[in-house]
């Protein structure tokens, strides 16, 4: 079996760390965690990492967010990745930042990412995890937070949801799309 997992982000060091990029940090994290690399590739880096006998394909597309759904068509055809076996890792401001929701479709909900995902497959049947950034920032300055750095009271919390964000992606690939969101949605 294969899976095709996408953490959204923008490429560049002014990015590196972001709220907005919390897509790559959960790729960075399962990548490391089972021994891969990523390497720069068409429309991504990308990582291949095996595990529990699966194959995963992990990618982070390097079209910059707006885009991100070129990346994913692409390699979910190359690598020949039925689109259940997809999922999409992205930031997600509606959502307090203790929280972690995953989905096996749905709305883009104003994510530009996911709205460009959606055009390009021609469908929202993804799965999707939306990692909660919060959304403690004055009118008129969302884009100034969603592209900030965390706080360093808000790390430790940030570091424990990027390992079960791992976790996760571990339960969907194993035990399936529904099991997971029971175990883990919160």
């Amino acid at each position: 079996m294969k899976y095709l997992i996408v953490g959204l982000g923008n490429i560049g060091k002014e990015y590196d760390a972001t709220r907005h990029n919390i897509g790559f940090d959960v790729a960075d994290s399962f990548v490391l965690k089972h021994g891969g690399s990523f390497s720069q590739e068409r429309l991504a880096y990308r990582a291949v990492c095996k595990w529990k006998r699966k194959s995963f394909i992990v990618i982070k597309p390097t079209t910059y967010m707006n885009l991100s759904g070129k990346a994913m068509l692409y390699w979910l055809t190359k690598e020949n990745i039925p689109i259940e076996n997809g999922l999409v890792i992205v930031d997600d401001l509606a959502l307090p930042i203790e929280a972690l929701r995953l989905r096996g479709s749905g709305s883009a909900a104003g994510h530009n990412g996911l709205r460009n995902i959606e055009e390009e497959l021609g469908s929202n049947a993804y799965a999707r995890l939306r990692f909660g950034i919060g959304n403690q920032f004055p009118k008129g300055q969302q884009v100034r937070f969603v592209l900030s750095r965390w706080l360093p009271e808000e790390l430790p919390l940030v570091r424990e949801k990027i390992l079960k964000s791992v976790e996760l992606i571990e339960s969907f690939a194993t035990q399936g799309i529904e099991r997971t969101m029971s175990a883990f949605n919160n």
